[in-house]
């Protein structure tokens, strides 16, 4: 008996959405063993690599170095040579092409079994069977990529219909009848994801989007003198042949204005832009030369995480100065005393936080927007914020308080160096009770940073430097560290804030006390 199976894009963290193939480790025809490595996949955190699930052979690649696909995803067809080429073929097309979007499964890869009896291999018009659900008889193809199934055919030009002009451009491309899909954005505004979802949810095939052909801008030809526009725009967009529907809207009350006219134009029209620049600016000086980049994956989640902070969680901040003096001192007499241990200031301040975490747990918290409650923990879940490359990571040290000054320490670097290279898994980096964020390394005295959510606060380190400070009425020179606490004020009020800062104070001052 002969398989065909398929690799699909894990769900790795019940955070993660989509994956981008970030480069192949096999090529098609190479045979593989379980728990081979078989590709790199990105994340908004982390490039993780997919082992095999089983052993076969890679026949067909289907998503290609820099293909982004939702979890579940198809990216590859598997099987023995005995199995013919055009077998393989026919099996993913009986799947919807390559954007087919597996149901979610519990574990991190999904198989797709097919039988084909050894008897039946030679003769290739015998059809593949297989054991996934049968697979609905599909619509005409509008274009490649996209079936619409017959349920949403028959775009209607319908004033309306609140939808996005991509949107619109689309539905009326693909014949998809806009009545039957329900808008997810603002007062329900349907946009082209929304198409995109009723129409696979139909059983449909639509291509993301975002992974098509760039060509030439699709250009609409249908009536728009229903669209609402000022008289000016009208009267360009007739002179330069411009079909409104085209146009992005940002005049008054839902209006496309001259602008908008102006903006499609020049875009498709870049040399009249240069010789109007030239005629106008000739002896002007040359503007500098401007790059721009694209959010990657981590970044856009970053991003989205600490607007959400900022925009839900009402922010409040503690200060206080710490004299490190004797945790330096320590710090050193452990270090010549123990070679194999090389301790950092980072670590014994890691330390230090979960032991006063512990003594003051209403700071060593969560707070679930979903059930509007906080949860208290009984360990504490230190989150480091570590830079890498492609932008922010917090990697966990977990049960903090358990562990000792050289566990801690084992620990941060192998969690530092796999960060960067990006070989943590979900569980080492999601979650955590509470976060440190340490700029002392980089010369910043004193910042605030935000909360890392749902956690309920975050400390914010300066550097060690030497200052001069007041005791018993005199001037003298000590080793001091700002440290500011930013509090989530619906979880943390500021006596419990000011309360843990002492804790905190305590331990970092008397660093004997952390070692018992």
């Amino acid at each position: 008996m002969s398989e065909i199976k398929t690799l699909e894009i894990p769900k790795w963290g019940l955070s993660m959405e989509e994956g981008t193939i970030a480069q192949w480790l096999i090529q098609e025809g190479d045979s593989f063993s379980k728990g081979q490595e078989i590709c790199e996949i990105e994340t908004t955190k982390i490039v993780n690599v997919l082992e095999a699930p089983f052993g076969s052979t890679l026949r067909k690649i289907i998503a290609k170095d820099g293909d982004t696909l939702p979890v579940g995803g198809l990216i590859a067809v598997c099987a023995e040579s005995s199995v013919s080429d055009a077998e393989i073929e026919q099996f993913v097309q009986s799947l919807g092409g390559a954007a087919v979007s597996a149901a979610p499964v519990a574990q991190a890869e999904m198989v797709v079994t097919t039988t084909v009896p050894q008897a039946e291999v030679a003769a290739p018009s015998v059809a593949v069977a297989t054991t996934a659900a049968p697979v609905a008889k599909a619509p005409a193809t509008t274009q490649t990529g996209f079936v619409i199934p017959a349920a949403l055919q028959g775009y209607q030009q319908d004033t309306a219909i609140f939808a996005t002009p991509h949107a619109l451009k689309l539905a009326a491309k693909h014949n998809v009848n806009l009545a039957k899909v329900s808008g997810s954005g603002r007062e329900g505004r349907i946009s082209v994801q929304d198409i995109q979802t009723a129409v696979r949810a139909a059983g449909g095939q639509w291509a993301d989007i975002k992974h098509q052909a760039s060509g030439k801008p699709y250009k609409s030809n249908v009536d728009d003198s229903q669209v609402l526009a000022t008289p000016v725009a009208r009267r360009l967009a007739k002179q330069w042949g411009i079909n409104l529907h085209d146009c992005r809207v940002s005049g008054s009350r839902g209006r496309v204005c001259k602008e908008d006219v102006e903006a499609l134009y020049y875009r498709d029209n870049p040399s009249t832009v240069c010789a109007e620049s030239a005629a106008t600016s000739a002896d002007a000086t040359p503007k500098s030369q401007v790059t721009s980049i694209a959010l990657n994956a981590m970044r856009k989640a970053i991003a989205s995480r600490l607007q959400a902070a900022k925009r839900n969680a009402p922010h409040f901040r503690l200060t206080v100065d710490l004299n490190v003096e004797a945790m330096q001192n320590l710090r050193k007499q452990i270090n010549d005393s123990v070679p194999q241990v090389k301790l950092s200031i980072n670590d014994m301040l890691i330390k230090a936080a979960a032991a006063a975490l512990l003594k003051v747990p209403e700071v060593n918290v969560q707070f679930d927007e979903a059930t509007q409650s906080i949860l208290q923990f009984a360990q504490a879940d230190i989150s480091v914020a570590v830079a890498i490359p492609n932008g922010l990571i917090t990697p966990i040290v977990k049960a903090a308080d358990q562990k000792s000054l050289s566990e801690i320490s084992t620990e941060m670097r192998d969690l530092a160096t796999r960060a960067k290279t990006g070989k943590l898994q979900p569980d080492e980096f999601q979650g955590g009770s509470f976060s440190i964020s340490n700029l002392g390394m980089l010369g910043i005295k004193q910042f605030d940073a935000i909360i890392n959510p749902p956690q309920g606060a975050i400390m914010a380190l300066g550097a060690s430097e030497a200052r001069a400070v007041v005791e018993q009425g005199e001037i003298v020179v000590r080793e001091m560290v700002t440290a500011t606490l930013s509090c989530d004020h619906r979880v943390i009020d500021g006596a419990v804030g000011a309360k843990f800062l002492a804790s905190f104070k305590q331990f970092v001052e008397n660093p004997a006390l952390i070692l018992v």
